[in-house]
């Protein structure tokens, strides 16, 4: 696919997302498809979701317009599990669904997906262990972005920059199809940014329909993303080092609510590491910004290690968890709210 081609696809997914996104937020207030104000919400007045259907809308129409016919047979699964995903959201924006049904259902999709022959393909494990990654891999990005998804414009916001990077890493390593998802997605994120992520409140959220679709993809983009010039010992990490913000974030919040004794699934909180930040003492617009960094040098990290010899990349890798573990740990003692 020409480089021009993954302009076009950007472009109309931006384009899309930027004119789909107020007619979302029509459809949502006419629907009664909004989120109302609690004790553990920042905001005051309903807001309306359903902008996680034109993020969503923005990436599949470009990929229809633009894309070559082998790409579109080839995406075929992960469009038909991107929309399943999307109508489950959507239903839970509209009636809050319990935790398991959208766990069985994001399973489901990542069924789909195996039996499509997407999946993980790892040199030290055996086959059987490959299915449990490509399970717990896109189900656990899932559902990442589903938590990640607790101030204005964040879940947007880091989808957008993985899916710079990750395009970024698939243009090095030639590989258009991949990036032409990932072209899509981005574009339709800053689309999205412009109505979520203002100097006043957000005009609409994308609920649980994008932040599930956002996972879901990105998901997908890293196991497809392959690199013809390291050996696969080393290129593992780049995926989970691009995805390091929802990773981290998703793994602060089941450790703390373990340890408190708490469901990870099913039991809300201000315990994220935005809302920790927050308390620190930065803005809610400070801390978003900041996570926006912090996925910035997961993703350079991830393009060193993807040319890195295996003693770099695991020395790498090490560094970082020492310094996850670390950080954890002191988030944790240090953080009265969730003592």
């Amino acid at each position: 696919m020409p480089t021009g081609n993954l302009l076009l696809i950007f472009g109309t997914a931006l384009l899309l997302a930027l004119t789909g996104t107020p007619v979302m937020q029509r459809v949502a207030v006419r629907l009664g498809v909004v989120d109302r104000p609690s004790a553990r919400k920042i905001h005051a007045t309903p807001i309306p979701l359903l902008g996680g259907v034109a993020i969503y809308a923005g990436v599949l129409l470009s990929l229809l317009f633009w894309g070559e016919r082998r790409f579109i047979v080839e995406a075929a699964a992960v469009l038909v599990g991107g929309t399943w995903i999307v109508l489950w959201g959507a239903w839970d924006d509209r009636s809050n669904l319990n935790a398991y049904a959208k766990l069985v259902a994001q399973i489901a999709a990542a069924v789909m997906l195996i039996i499509a022959g997407i999946q993980v393909q790892l040199p030290f494990l055996p086959a059987w262990g490959d299915l449990a990654v490509t399970l717990l891999w896109i189900v656990g990005i899932t559902n990442a972005f589903n938590l990640l998804d607790n101030m204005d414009g964040l879940a947007s916001g880091v989808a957008a920059v993985a899916a710079a990077y990750f395009l970024l890493l698939a243009a090095l390593s030639g590989q258009y199809l991949v990036g032409a998802m990932a072209a899509a997605t981005l574009g339709a994120c800053i689309g999205f940014l412009r109505y979520n992520f203002r100097l006043s409140n957000a005009s609409i959220f994308m609920g649980d329909a994008g932040s599930l679709f956002l996972g879901f993809v990105l998901a997908v983009i890293g196991i497809k993303l392959r690199f013809p010039t390291n050996v696969p010992w080393v290129t593992w990490m780049v995926p989970p080092l691009v995805l390091i913000v929802p990773i981290f974030d998703t793994t602060l919040v089941f450790v703390s609510r373990l340890r408190r004794g708490k469901n990870p699934l099913t039991t809300p909180g201000k315990d994220h590491l935005s809302h920790r930040l927050v308390r620190m003492g930065w803005t809610r617009r400070e801390a978003v910004l900041l996570l926006y960094l912090f996925g910035c040098v997961g993703g350079g990290l991830a393009i060193f290690v993807s040319v890195s010899t295996r003693a770099t990349a695991y020395a790498v890798a090490g560094v970082l968890a020492l310094l996850a573990i670390a950080s954890i740990l002191w988030l944790e003692q240090h953080d009265t709210a969730t003592s």
